[in-house]
């Protein structure tokens, strides 16, 4: 079916919806496999897990919600609640922008930082034995090169770009 016009689909051969698949396949088990690891070792799911790894790297653990939305590639709405969940355990805290009324930071909290620190071992653990013991150096060169050329072509620079973090 890769016969197409101007105006018709241009549908996937059969190699690339074996990929695709695969691609599909792969990434649902592996993002499975994550938040079972870390429900089980700290009752978070993986996309918190990633917000508290944000505020860890930011300086003196804390970002505006906009930017954290943005490196959490989540919009806004799902941030707020994930941070209310977040909050209600005690790892991180929300704070006033003192230079803008309407803006917000999250702040990684001592008890979060320690939750960090407890969990990331069986973490880096999930994710080494889930991929890249799985892969050769090579493999993981590649894998590494096509997903930030994906990544770069699914987020566009300028105005009107419709990405989570906008929403």
């Amino acid at each position: 079916m890769n016969t197409a016009s101007a105006d018709e689909p241009r549908w996937l051969s059969d190699e690339e919806q074996r990929t695709w698949r695969a691609f599909m396949h792969a990434t649902t088990l592996l993002e499975d496999h994550l938040d079972r690891q870390l429900q089980r070792d700290a009752g978070m799911p993986h996309i918190y897990y990633g917000l508290l790894v944000q505020l860890v790297e930011a300086p003196r653990r804390r970002l505006r919600m906009t930017e954290l939305a943005m490196k959490a590639k989540i919009t806004r709405s799902r941030l707020s609640h994930a941070i209310a969940r977040l909050e209600k355990n005690g790892w991180v805290r929300r704070e006033d922008c003192p230079s803008d009324k309407r803006g917000q930071f999250a702040v990684l909290t001592d008890e979060g930082y320690e939750v960090l620190e407890r969990v990331a071992p069986g973490h880096v653990t999930a994710v080494r034995q889930a991929l890249f013991d799985r892969l050769t150096a090579e493999q993981q060169e590649t894998l590494g090169e096509a997903m930030r050329l994906i990544a770069a072509g699914l987020q566009p620079e300028g105005a009107g770009a419709d990405l989570p973090w906008l929403r």
